[in-house]
């Protein structure tokens, strides 16, 4: 029983991430989330810290919400998304992203069969 990795909350700039990974030997995570206290350091600087590990654990999230808000906005505005599209996901990348041609595949093996007594 014990911890994986240390998780130290909050640190205020790089002399303090230095200090803890000096001070303790064990995993260090580091948590960068917008808009906290810690700067927006790069997995590289975190890296030279001596930091084993590192999540942006809402960054996605906001960026996305950053998104539907422009879209909202837009479409409130201007009534269509036509100005949004060419920043927007294409349908190929979204497919690509998912292995989509994979797992139509997949799920035509599982639902390829017939009713008896139904015609296709």
């Amino acid at each position: 029983a014990g911890a994986d990795l240390v998780f130290p909350e909050a640190l205020r700039d790089e002399a303090e991430f230095a200090a803890f990974r000096k001070a303790i030997d064990v995993p260090l995570l580091a948590n960068m989330t917008e808009f906290g206290t810690s700067p927006n350091l790069t997995a590289a600087q975190l890296e030279d810290l001596g930091y084993n590990l590192v999540i942006w654990p809402v960054s996605s999230l906001r960026a996305a919400m950053g998104a539907v808000d422009e879209l909202f906005a837009t479409l409130h505005a201007e009534g269509t998304q036509a100005s949004l599209v060419e920043r927007m996901q294409t349908r190929a990348r979204l497919y690509d992203l998912v292995d989509y041609a994979s797992y139509n595949e997949f799920d035509q093996q599982l639902f390829n069969f017939e009713i008896p007594g139904r015609e296709s």
